[in-house]
């Protein structure tokens, strides 16, 4: 059978040390949603060499390692049932395994073009979108005078780059103008908001106007002078409050773990100003869960506080998603970065797109179920001239 000859072939060049890469691609309609590719390679680490499977979606990469049993497994759950094509490249053959639509398995094979030893490094030099040599990553403490990222900034410099990423593939799908002008609504310390404009001008190519706004003076103040000794002369910093503020124009919005309501006073801003990206990274989800009065099959489970309080945070941002549908926008909810790096860890990513006619209809049977009268955001949107 060629599946099986196929995954005899994976043991062998495995077993013997001279499997290089695999490739999963086509997903059929029983793939994950968003899942486009599934990349497998060796890794060595200190149990021994294992198989890291880099599951690639849309706007993120996720990473498992899986010993030899686990990964052979693993693939027969895939081959034929998520993914009609299967490439594996050895040291000195190349297997290509694909599925007709009727399901049946073809398998060939030849010789490999370029003969290469496996590598097998755990953490491999990514193609960053960002030169951590960058002298603002030192201004702001991310990395040393060496350019070298601190041992106690790594999981800031994950968050960065997994932000850039996301970045990159919504200006995939939605390009932004030249000179687009972009709001980062409770920028802080400004981590995200030197990325991005750093990528945007550098990588992008653009010449963008980016804007922080952040109550903080004195983070204001240490944002504009490490943006003018960086020689960011589109970057600044303004102190205001999210819901004072009236740009003139406003192509993307971010709001990036802006508090309760105030993520839903940006995007209110980011909707009345139809930007064509809204990133937000919400949090403090206290304005549901206090006027939560569930009155559906789920009361009886949360009566246990910590059920009800993420409840009342998977409702804020389901409906938060539902209201920017509703406005012409396509819009998603995923996981930013693991829980290890961040406990806020959701992310909404919203570019322009059709209306959903029934997405205030879902938002209506959401507050009977669970007894709210009025999401933040609603009460926001009824009462602009958007």
């Amino acid at each position: 059978m060629p599946v099986s000859q196929f995954l005899s072939a994976f043991r062998a060049a495995f077993g013997s040390g001279q499997f290089l890469k695999c490739t999963l691609s086509k997903p059929n309609a029983r793939a994950e949603s968003d899942l486009k590719n599934v990349y497998l390679r060796p890794v060595s680490l200190k149990k021994g060499l294992f198989v890291a499977f880099n599951y690639r979606y849309r706007t993120r990469d996720e990473v498992k390692n899986l010993d030899i049993e686990a990964a052979i497994a693993r693939l027969e759950q895939l081959l034929g049932a998520q993914f009609l094509n299967a490439e594996l490249f050895t040291t000195d053959r190349q297997y290509s395994l694909q599925f007709s639509r009727s399901g049946t398995p073809h398998l060939g094979s030849k010789a490999a073009e370029n003969a290469a030893a496996p590598d097998t490094a755990h953490d491999r030099r990514k193609n960053r979108l960002l030169d951590p040599a960058a002298p603002w990553l030192h201004r702001l403490g991310i990395t040393s005078a060496k350019g070298e990222v601190l041992a106690a900034a790594q999981d800031k410099w994950r968050q960065i780059n997994k932000y850039l990423e996301i970045i990159e593939a919504l200006l995939r799908s939605t390009p932004l103008p030249d000179d687009a002008h972009i709001a980062d609504m409770g920028s802080g310390k400004g981590y995200l908001t030197f990325a991005l404009y750093d990528y945007l001008t550098n990588r992008a190519g653009l010449q963008p106007r980016v804007q922080g706004i952040e109550l903080r003076q004195k983070l204001v103040d240490f944002c504009n002078d490490a943006a003018q000794q960086a020689g960011f002369e589109g970057l600044s910093f303004i102190s205001a409050d999210i819901a004072d503020y009236r740009p003139d124009r406003l192509d993307m919005l971010i709001a990036l773990h802006a508090c309760d309501t105030a993520t839903d006073l940006a995007l209110a801003a980011g909707i009345r100003h139809q930007a064509r990206i809204i990133v937000a990274a919400p949090c403090c989800h206290k304005q549901i869960r206090k006027a939560m009065h569930t009155r559906n099959e789920l009361a009886p489970v949360l009566a246990f506080g910590i059920l009800e309080e993420r409840q009342a945070e998977i409702l804020t941002d389901g409906i938060r998603a539902l209201l920017l549908e509703s406005e012409g926008y396509k819009t998603r909810v995923f996981e930013f970065v693991s829980t290890e790096h961040t406990a806020k860890n959701v992310m909404i990513t919203a570019v322009s797109g059709p209306r959903n006619e029934s997405a205030l209809e879902k938002v209506a049977a959401l507050k009977a179920g669970f007894g709210i009268e009025e999401h933040y955001l609603e009460k926001l949107l009824d009462s602009s001239d958007h």
